[in-house]
């Protein structure tokens, strides 16, 4: 990377930093059940909500809990559930004219990532109501308080109930941005473990493997906090301990409630601490091709990892030793390496692949712009990479075997 482009790069993320202390986090209020929510109803004085879903969760009848505390409040609801995989702006615009509609005053958003991404780009919309969501994206562009925001995770992986982000898809650039303002921070969240049991083994594997992504990444970055630290850690532990489990085993309570836990834990680090290239590269797969992220995360991590060396090896072994994979008497690059094959070793065993077979050659170039503009200079990589660099983790993980 030029030098001066890297100065730049450690001058914004050490700002960033230093300004941790100060900065408006917070963490949102945790509900046990759908059937808690008539004393956030009451408290937040609702009178009317938008529930933004996707199909398939309706379909599953997960939303039917919330409706059914919905109607025992005596609050009317409409539900948006057209939200696509990485959701698109077409899908906030229309969410949000049902919002207005229906004379929504609260939102609840149910399902994975990305029904939460859409909740908050539909609650940023209200409140700036003359601003695009091309205006919106960015950091801190979004000042004012949303509606009430509950969010709801039907997957354990995406942390997206506790994040200041909202990734969005915009189709016609064929690429994603991101909203990264505090009030997108949703305001509670529910963590009921029985609405992950119809969750498909794969997305099971690969959302928690999302959790895994976060906290490591959280972890390794720069701009990490005491707090960040011990929850990546937890996070870790709790992947590595309950992941395989709640892949073979839908209706195993306690593993899926450790998970979802380990993603909330993971959630909160990196919203403080950030992610890294993994992130930039898989959000660049999922705006080109609709890659699901959690996928994404769980391939390109371990190349990633490697290729940061020996400037991550001492940080890989204490997540190492979280996870159970290596010791204290381990050298810091035995203990790295250690925890990059068992990572490995847990994406083969739940039949995640170790490349993908959509990335096409003359789409490299883009992506890797894409990717290296939204991690330089925000995310605290322990090493900082350039454009062409980034190019490698493409070739990497494409299969052009067929």
């Amino acid at each position: 990377m030029f030098f001066l482009k890297a100065v730049f790069c450690r001058v914004f993320q050490t700002a960033f930093r230093l300004a941790l202390p100060v900065l408006p986090y917070r963490e949102p209020e945790i509900v046990n059940s759908c059937a808690d929510l008539d004393y956030v109803f009451k408290k937040e004085k609702i009178h009317s909500v938008l529930i933004v879903t996707d199909k398939g969760i309706r379909d599953h009848g997960l939303v039917h809990p919330v409706e059914q505390a919905l109607q025992t409040s005596g609050i009317s609801y409409a539900v948006y559930d057209g939200t696509q995989p990485n959701p698109t702006v077409a899908n906030v615009e229309d969410a949000l004219k049902m919002y207005h509609s229906c004379q929504c005053d609260a939102l609840i958003a149910i399902g994975g990532g990305s029904a939460m991404d859409c909740a908050k780009a539909v609650g940023a919309r209200a409140v700036y109501p003359k601003r695009s969501l091309n205006q919106l994206g960015g950091i801190l562009k979004v000042l004012r308080r949303l509606p009430t925001l509950i969010a709801i995770p039907t997957t354990a992986g995406t942390g997206s109930e506790t994040t200041l982000a909202a990734v969005i898809t915009d189709p016609a650039a064929h690429h994603k941005y991101a909203l990264m303002s505090f009030p997108l921070i949703p305001h509670y969240a529910v963590l009921d473990a029985t609405l992950t049991y119809s969750l498909p083994p794969q997305l099971t594997a690969t959302t928690g493997m999302d959790a895994l992504t976060h906290a490591v990444e959280a972890y390794i970055g720069r701009s990490t906090t005491t707090e960040t630290r011990s929850l990546a850690l937890e996070a870790t532990r709790l992947v590595f301990e309950n992941i395989e489990t709640a892949y073979k085993e839908g209706n195993n309570h306690e593993a899926k409630e450790h998970m979802l836990h380990a993603a909330y834990k993971a959630g909160i680090s990196f919203s403080k601490s950030y992610v890294g290239y993994i992130h930039a590269v898989a959000h660049s797969l999922g705006g080109k091709y609709g890659t699901p992220h959690g996928l994404a995360n769980a391939v390109i991590m371990p190349y990633v990892l490697e290729a940061y060396g020996e400037r991550a090896y001492k940080k890989l072994h204490r997540l190492g030793i979280a996870a159970g994979v290596c010791t204290e008497s381990d050298s810091y690059e035995a203990g790295a390496k250690k925890f990059i094959g068992a990572i490995k070793a847990l994406n083969a065993k739940m039949g995640i692949p170790n490349k993908l077979p959509d990335i096409k050659e003359e789409d490299i170039l883009q992506m890797a712009k894409f990717a290296e503009k939204e991690a330089n200079p925000l995310y605290p990589v322990p090493v900082l990479m350039t454009r062409k660099e980034l190019e490698q983790f493409y070739y990497q993980i494409a299969d052009w075997s067929k």
